[in-house]
């Protein structure tokens, strides 16, 4: 599942760096999320949420794009 991290991040004016110290990760690891190429232990993931200001984890997630019935 894709995650909008880099775009709350992005529209929250913080840098990898800043949200890499905040979670105490690696800026690496935070690009690599952003990229797609790795994804949060599930256990991070609330910490993220409440590091970005998020409302509710469900922010974190692009929602499914539901296809018409043709």
């Amino acid at each position: 599942m894709k995650m909008k991290i880099k775009e709350i991040r992005v529209k929250k004016g913080v840098t990898q760096l800043e949200l890499a110290k905040k979670l105490g990760v690696s800026r690496s690891t935070v690009a690599m999320w952003e990229a797609g190429i790795n994804t949060p232990n599930a256990s991070k993931i609330p910490e993220i949420s409440r590091v970005l200001g998020c409302e509710s984890i469900d922010e974190l997630f692009f929602e499914d794009e539901k296809k018409d019935p043709a």
